[in-house]
């Protein structure tokens, strides 16, 4: 508890170089399939499951680097993570086959791992009443990351081909890995039993809200990831230039990220002060309203600046629903608590890309966002009616209280 500061500044570059080494590259993957791969037909849905793969075999695999957090501590997991990334990267620059390349994706989410062992290390090495600022503070990183990366790779990309790029994020994400090494972890001695997904998921379930929480985790990744496979495309159809359309759509990119680093950490004070329940269902109402929005884009400058307000509102959802799951779980299921949650985000981060690809193919982008905004109104309609009613449960127990207190006297 005595390090939670330094730590968290560690962390806090840690996850966003690793993540401006991953956004560095992968919202070109559309262009890197088409120009590289010579991908022509099915665009949409090899850029689907490119994106998707990877998350997929991430969320199989995080229970289990979860139980080894718990019992090695979370600070190995994230050099094993960064190491093995960073491998996975520079293995990108020799594919030359698109089947290599999705070979190439399933080892990296293998390896992947490095946000939910950061968020853990966060919730279980900082003091109970700094949690949700910390949680604040550490969504920034990724929002950081977003914010630079697409960017970064858009100049890149210009410079030395989309090859070049997954050169620049594997040096990134190793750097990153070394940079944990200053970590200072402070963990109880206790023999931690392997558990099985099943049996996390069964202490989960018997963990009042858990399960809620994860869905809405769920849904949230699936409607952030939706629109990746063919925003670049859509960029192009906005009125961006095919040949810059790396950099237009770096910038589109970049416009989320920078409103969640403006309002991640505040958002954090927010849910301290009003509760998280109430900063979710603001996050996820406005998120709503701005999915909506953006079906009324009519050049580039029109939909960044939409992708910004929405982003502002956005960045409330995560570090509330990370603060939610550290508040429900014990103690000592906090790190196989947060790979739960890893997995419903690996999961949505799978069924978006997924989905964005067949639905852009098929029925064009205006769909997806329709698709996305009633989806998370729908979601913050559902958040505010369960507080409604863990308020009404703690009315009837104060008064339950009161009468049993009445009746002693």
């Amino acid at each position: 508890m005595l390090h939670w500061k330094r730590n968290l500044y560690i962390l806090w570059l840690g996850l966003f170089f690793n993540h401006l080494s991953y956004t560095l590259s992968v919202p070109f993957f559309p262009l890197f399939l088409q120009q590289d791969l010579g991908i022509k037909h099915g665009l949409e849905i090899w850029s689907g499951v490119s994106i998707s793969i990877s998350f997929l075999i991430s969320g199989l695999c995080a229970p289990f680097w979860g139980s080894l957090a718990d019992r090695y501590g979370s600070k190995l997991m994230l050099i094993r993570s960064g190491v093995g990334l960073a491998v996975a990267h520079l293995a990108n620059y020799f594919v030359h086959d698109p089947y290599m390349f999705i070979a190439v994706r399933v080892f990296q989410g293998l390896m992947a791992g490095f946000s939910p062992a950061s968020v853990a290390l966060v919730g279980t090495n900082t003091p109970e009443k700094h949690v949700g600022y910390a949680l604040g503070v550490i969504s920034t990183a990724t929002a950081a990351g977003s914010i630079l990366g697409p960017l970064a790779g858009g100049v890149v990309s210009h410079w030395i081909g989309l090859r070049g790029c997954f050169l620049v994020s594997g040096a990134i994400t190793l750097v990153s890995a070394l940079m944990i090494l200053g970590v200072k972890e402070s963990r109880e001695e206790r023999t931690v039993v392997r558990s099985s997904i099943l049996e996390d998921l069964k202490i989960a379930g018997s963990t009042p809200g858990l399960m809620r929480i994860y869905g809405l985790v769920l849904l949230v990744s699936t409607s952030v990831l939706i629109i990746e496979p063919v925003l670049t495309l859509y960029v192009v159809q906005l009125g961006g230039d095919i040949n810059r359309a790396t950099l237009s759509a770096g910038i589109v990119f970049s416009a989320i990220g920078v409103a969640t680093v403006i309002m991640g950490p505040r958002w954090g004070r927010i849910g301290g002060r009003i509760g998280y329940e109430k900063t979710l269902f603001i996050g996820l109402l406005g998120g709503g309203i701005g999915s909506l929005l953006q079906l009324t884009a009519y050049n580039l400058i029109y939909f960044g600046s939409l992708r910004f307000v929405y982003g502002l509102f956005f960045a409330a959802v995560y570090p509330a629903l990370n603060a939610l799951i550290i508040q429900h779980a014990d103690k000592h299921f906090r790190g196989r608590a947060v790979s739960l949650s890893q997995t419903a985000h690996q999961f949505g981060i799978v069924l978006g890309p997924l989905l964005g690809g067949f639905l852009g193919g098929w029925a064009g982008v205006p769909v997806i966002f329709s698709l996305t905004g009633v989806a998370l109104l729908g979601a913050a309609w559902a958040v505010r009616v369960n507080e409604f009613k863990q308020a009404d449960r703690t009315e009837m127990g104060i008064e339950a209280d009161s009468g049993r207190s009445s009746l002693n006297k």
